[in-house]
């Protein structure tokens, strides 16, 4: 019995071990490159999905894709979006190269607020009345805070693997106001593009801003 047993063990391990390799090969991996700062903190999406951002999205936090043809984007605010068509093959590594442009920007209010974040993990990306602006990482701490006109805004955080946290600020002129939280883990499985790692955040130094972040244009 115990021969048996040991057998069927054996066999099942000669047959599992192909088994996972194949499906490791299956997936393809997208290698992002960006040169100026600009490029490296801007925020990437795959098929619609926010992943993170440009700069973190390798070693441990690698993007996985299936097979077949994927849409990256990549937003940065002030900048015109990237987007690029990809093909991917199973077990293929490809890389795409970002590169931004200036986009237009509304006129600056004479007069504005300032929104200073709080927020774990410091990687989560930040939108404001559903545009990106940004990472937390670039409102935190001293010196940094994002500018907004004066009035009610939608604010939403949002990270892969973690529940989305919204809510309504409404500053008044010259106001400073914080927004404190920190990001509940997401039950179960998602269909996300597949970002490797063991789950563990290590967040990352704070992206240095080259230039202060315009406020969105005040409502028509």
């Amino acid at each position: 019995m115990k021969i048996r047993a040991a057998l069927f063990a054996f066999i099942a391990g000669v047959l599992l071990v192909p088994a996972i390799y194949a499906g490791n090969q299956v997936m393809g991996e997208i290698e992002f490159m960006g040169k100026s700062k600009v490029e490296k903190s801007s925020g990437v999406w795959v098929d619609g999905q926010y992943v993170g951002y440009l700069k973190e999205l390798k070693g441990s936090k690698k993007v996985l894709l299936l097979p077949g043809e994927h849409v990256i984007t990549v937003r940065q605010n002030g900048y015109q979006d990237f987007e690029q068509h990809v093909q991917i093959r199973p077990g293929e590594k490809k890389a795409v190269f970002v590169s931004m442009q200036k986009g237009p920007t509304g006129a600056m209010p004479a007069v504005t607020a300032e929104v200073k974040l709080s927020v774990n993990p410091t990687r989560a990306a930040v939108f404001l009345d559903g545009l990106f602006v940004g990472h937390v990482a670039e409102f935190q701490g001293l010196g940094r805070g994002l500018l907004v006109a004066p009035g009610p805004h939608a604010m939403k955080i949002a990270l892969p693997g973690y529940q989305t946290f919204e809510t309504q600020i409404s500053p008044s002129a010259r106001q400073r106001v914080e927004v404190k939280t920190n990001l509940l883990k997401s039950p179960g499985k998602s269909n996300e593009p597949l970002i490797t790692g063991d789950g563990n955040e290590n967040n990352p130094p704070p992206p240095p801003p080259d230039r202060a972040t315009p406020p969105p244009p005040p409502p028509q």
